[in-house]
């Protein structure tokens, strides 16, 4: 009889968050339905399936948030604040995994479903990168190889690298795999800002939650059809230019 059982792949998550935003200064504390907004990314990251360990990567000056992470039972990782790249692969090696869900610290409504169904097809077909494309912005996540993680650290060479973690291995499909999940979900979704970047985006989260909120994460189609019921809310921030990938807000 054969005992040999193949081992699981080991999953973390890695939250990147500080309190220096230019536009909403503060806002990984800011309050959203009676908790900070970075407690509610914690509990959508610690909900995913799959997910062992749960890491909020942070730089000098964060105290609240490394506060937040100890009282909620997760780890908290203090790296460089303009090099986020490295601060994502010093936190994944401080608290190990196979595979890293890259989260940021700014997306109450990362949705658990599709990150652990990001999750599931990382660790099944062993792709470096995989993303559920389809998403509105601010609820996707990414899941990385450790590996290709390593790799990207190691080889990465730009400021555009350092500033945003994957570009590196999204630059360089010849030499990794990559999956993109495409998921379709109700016209208005691809319309939708979910991210909390600027007052009106928090305004926006605030209200959403006071109607879903009720003590454990909701679903993007929760929020989806919330919004179609509210068409008035989309234009809080429908006007919000998303700043460009050259800069990094967490």
């Amino acid at each position: 009889m054969n005992d040999y059982h193949e081992k699981r792949p080991t999953v973390t998550a890695v939250i990147q968050a500080r309190m220096q935003s230019k536009r909403l200064p503060g806002k990984s504390m800011k309050e959203i339905a009676g908790k900070p907004l970075l407690a509610h990314v914690i509990d959508r990251a610690k909900a995913m399936e799959g997910v062992g360990a749960v890491v909020v990567a942070t730089c000098d000056g964060n105290q609240p948030i490394v506060d937040l992470a100890a009282s909620m039972g997760v780890q908290s990782f203090v790296g460089s604040e303009s090099n986020v790249l490295d601060r994502y692969y010093l936190s994944a090696v401080q608290a190990g995994g196979d595979y890293i869900v890259r989260i940021t610290g700014d997306n109450p409504f990362t949705d658990v479903e599709y990150g652990s169904m990001a999750i599931e097809i990382a660790t099944e077909s062993g792709s470096d990168l995989t993303s559920i494309s389809g998403l509105p912005l601010g609820a996707g996540v990414e899941v990385i190889k450790f590996s290709a993680l390593e790799t990207a650290w190691k080889e990465g060479s730009t400021a555009y690298h350092f500033e945003h973690v994957t570009p590196y291995i999204k630059e360089h499909s010849e030499l990794f795999l990559i999956e993109r999940h495409p998921v379709q979900l109700r016209r208005c979704a691809k319309d939708l800002r979910l991210t909390v970047d600027t007052p009106e985006d928090y305004d926006l989260a605030c209200r959403i939650y006071d109607a879903l909120y009720k003590g454990s994460p909701f679903s993007i189609r929760d929020v989806i059809t919330f919004m179609e019921e509210h068409p008035e809310l989309a234009a809080l921030n429908k006007d919000i230019e998303q700043r460009p990938m050259t800069h990094s807000e967490s």
